[in-house]
């Protein structure tokens, strides 16, 4: 069936596109605008069918999850650190969630993890590698 991508593992950030375009956007504070700039995030995504962990450890100790349940309603966190609900759903194999102000969607290319957030027409596109 669709939808059995294997996600789970460790990512490593290894680049970004339209950073700086993207969180103006969204607005995002300066501060969280300088953290997060080239900033070697390690997603750990553990997978159990269309149950996922998604957490991201930053450089410092921080870590933010998001768990959730494809095609469930779920408490997730921004990356401005907000709450709200989303319902995440599979499409072509990506994964793609609706948040506030952005569309964000996450897929495996290539052996790495692809995430694209839109939002306005302005493409925010991160890329990690497979380090576990």
């Amino acid at each position: 069936p669709k939808g059995t991508m294997a996600f789970a593992g460790k990512y490593e950030f290894e680049g970004d596109e339209n950073y700086d375009a993207f969180v103006q956007k969204i607005g995002l504070p300066s501060d969280k605008v300088e953290m997060g700039r080239n900033c070697k995030i390690v997603t750990e995504v553990v997978q159990n069918g269309n149950d996922f962990t998604w957490t991201q450890h930053f450089p410092g100790g921080r870590t933010t999850t998001n768990s959730f349940t494809v095609g469930k309603e779920a408490d997730m966190e921004t990356m401005g650190g907000r709450s709200f609900k989303a319902t995440v759903k599979m499409e072509d194999g990506k994964l793609v969630a609706d948040f506030p102000n952005y569309r964000h969607t996450a897929e495996i290319s290539g052996g790495k993890l692809v995430e694209t957030s839109t939002s306005s027409g302005v493409v925010y596109k991160r890329t990690s590698k497979k380090i576990a």
